[in-house]
């Protein structure tokens, strides 16, 4: 690599006159010592003033090749016109120091001072044992530099991989910024309830007086439905998921219209298998299932202060199954954002119930409410509820599921009787 000063007159062009020479301003930032220009500097013309400038960002130790352009010094040069030579260098220890040159055709070349210090008796040093103990002095300094310049490297290093390693983990973890769990996995929570502002989304459908969500909001309990009731739901679920399934990560069985994931579309479980469903659901199931149902629409109508009989049961209501076999069409993309007032304009309360336990039978998989500048997630477990306004004050999504399979079950209730449907029924 050419020394700096080769590099630097190169660059110049200089309007040269009688004018003095201008120094431009480090901004305080120190530079490190022998700095030298990138391709990114640029030459600043000082028209009329014989100086000629070339600010610019600047390499060296301590500095790596790859730091951000914000991280990088200034390297200004301050440029003697008349003697055609640079005459300081601001990151010198003790401040402004000349630079001796001769003459070489239109340029001369630079040549650094020899270093003066006590053991050097004020003068330059010469051959002798002066000189030697003046270049020993030098070189000690030199080593003393480049040591610091060298643990300050690997202390700027040692920082931008922890503060890399801790946007990482943020981002893997919570995926849309800032995070706070609502309701831990390994919490037990009698009742948790969090009042928000309703939005506008109720004024465009027709309200129903004691039942329209005028106040807003969501809920998560882990006291409604016990493990027990949870497991058995499930089971439920996975004898009907077993006739079928998506081709893609997301299946889901709607008992109610029969509707079931078969590869790439749905089918009718009741035509399709016919006498079949027998041998697949008992009585004793259906019970089950319309006992949880109606704990749960007490559970939303105490919290909302409403009353329960002026809920009704709406579609789509539908047990989900989630893996992370990659989506096949649009129906197996259950992670997008959205609002169930806006999917499905019946919806007034939406519930789910979790059929099992996040981070022990699936990672990856949290529902998450998105609220502006943070996010609220809810762990799934066994038996836990969690129920909402179905507005865009409850903007959600879920998350990925990255391994295992994620059971759950989407019970959603309407103001409107016109939407009303009723529980299912073993034929």
């Amino acid at each position: 690599m050419p020394p700096l000063r080769s590099r630097l007159l190169r660059t110049a062009r200089l309007p040269f006159d009688e004018a003095p020479p201008v120094r431009i301003d480090c901004f305080g930032l120190p530079p490190p010592p022998r700095c030298a220009l990138t391709k990114r500097s640029a030459a600043a013309s000082c028209p009329g003033s014989g100086v000629q400038a070339l600010p610019g960002r600047c390499a060296g130790p301590g500095v790596p090749a790859w730091a951000p352009p914000l991280l990088l010094f200034r390297c200004p040069l301050v440029w003697d016109a008349r003697a055609r030579r640079p005459i300081a260098f601001p990151w010198q220890a003790g401040g402004y120091r000349a630079h001796r040159s001769e003459p070489r055709g239109a340029m001369a070349p630079q040549r650094r001072a020899a270093p003066r210090g006590p053991d050097c008796g004020g003068a330059v040093a010469g051959p002798g044992r002066g000189g030697r103990r003046c270049h020993s002095s030098a070189k000690r300094s030199r080593g003393q530099q480049e040591s610091r310049w060298r643990w300050l490297r690997a202390l700027f290093l040692l920082a931008s991989a922890t503060i890399g390693a801790l946007v990482s983990w943020r981002y893997l973890g919570a995926e849309d910024g800032v995070t706070e769990v609502l309701a831990h996995r390994q919490e037990n929570l009698q009742d948790r309830f969090i009042e928000i502002p309703c939005s506008e989304d109720y004024n465009s459908h027709k309200r129903f007086e004691g039942c329209t969500p005028r106040k807003c909001g969501r809920g998560v309990t882990d006291a409604v439905i016990t493990r027990e009731e949870a497991e058995r739901i499930r089971r439920i679920a996975e004898r009907g998921l077993s006739l079928g399934g998506s081709d893609g990560g997301a299946s889901i069985l709607d008992l109610h219209s029969g509707a079931l994931s078969l590869g790439k579309h749905f089918v009718n479980l009741y035509r399709y298998f016919g006498d079949k469903i027998q041998d697949i659901f008992t009585e004793e199931d259906f019970a089950l299932y319309r006992d949880v149902r109606q704990r749960i629409q007490q559970r939303i109508a105490q919290a909302f202060g409403i009353s329960s009989s002026a809920m009704y049961l709406t579609k789509p209501t539908f047990f989900s199954r989630i893996n992370n076999t990659e989506a096949k069409t649009t129906h197996d993309e259950y992670w997008h954002p959205h609002v169930d007032k806006v999917t499905y304009g019946s919806f007034d309360y939406t519930s789910l119930l979790y059929l099992s336990d996040y981070s022990e039978d699936f990672g990856g998989g949290r529902f998450v409410f998105m609220d502006a500048g943070s996010n609220k997630t809810i762990e799934p477990q066994a038996g836990r509820v969690s129920f909402f306004t179905s507005g865009s004050e409850n903007l959600h999504r879920v998350e990925k599921v990255h391994w295992g399979t994620r059971y759950a079950i989407t019970i959603s209730f309407t103001c409107n009787p016109d939407h009303g449907i009723g529980d299912p029924v073993l034929t």
